[in-house]
């Protein structure tokens, strides 16, 4: 599945619960590069997440986790974790 599919995924069914997985993406102004943001707090559109005014692009996601067990739903290639 990609990516985007799988956030919508995440995003609409009923199954999933947005409160309980988060996004870790690559943030230059961090000094680990890293950033975690709960799903709940974003948009989709095209190939970005939207998070107030911010556009990041699909590409600078490194994981997708469920924060309550800690499994790794989605590992990028580029990934260390």
């Amino acid at each position: 599945m990609k990516l985007k599919e799988l956030i919508n995924k995440i995003i609409w069914h009923p199954n999933y619960n947005l409160d309980d997985y988060e996004l870790i993406i690559i943030d230059r102004s961090k000094e680990d590069n890293k950033k975690a943001i709960s799903l709940n707090s974003i948009k989709l559109k095209g190939n970005y997440i939207i998070i107030g005014d911010t556009y990041i692009p699909l590409y600078r996601i490194l994981l997708i986790r469920n924060k309550k067990t800690g499994e790794i739903i989605y590992k990028s290639s580029r990934s260390m974790v």
